[in-house]
């Protein structure tokens, strides 16, 4: 990592996942992390990025969507900025996983399972921006 930290832009399109894939692959090769650590933090990631690029803009217009990933301590810092709509997803509920799925209500599953898979999760607005900070702690391949 250039400096201990990354950054990269995504613009509000879903076809910009590919892109995320290639960024955390590497990071896995330079961090030394497991297959695991990096498979639940490009799920988390995905999470989020698919919910503010179908649900973030009331708009049609082209957004960029910043991350910002470092290491501290063997804790991984992922940082999402967005000028999306406010959106805290560490207040959304947790949805009723008992029922069957055809009567389970649509959303909340996503930032579910974002929550379980990051060790913390902290929303902020800061201006007209989202920004959402994940930390998941290192696991050595």
């Amino acid at each position: 990592m250039n400096g201990g930290k990354i950054s990269f832009e995504f613009r509000s399109n879903l076809s910009e996942l590919d892109k995320l894939h290639r960024n955390l692959q590497e990071l896995r090769k330079s961090l030394g992390m497991s297959k695991k650590a990096i498979f639940q933090i490009n799920l988390a990631i995905e999470e989020v990025l698919s919910n503010i690029i179908s649900y973030g803009y009331t708009d049609k217009a082209e957004h960029w969507i910043k991350i910002t990933i470092w290491d501290q301590n063997r804790t991984l810092n992922i940082r999402i900025e967005d000028d999306g709509i406010p959106f805290n997803p560490v207040e959304a509920k947790v949805p009723d996983l008992e029922c069957s799925l055809e009567e389970r209500q649509i959303g909340g599953l996503g930032c579910h399972i974002m929550k379980s898979l990051m060790d913390d999760i902290v929303y902020k607005r800061l201006g007209n921006k989202n920004v959402l900070t994940m930390k998941k702690t290192i696991e050595d391949t």
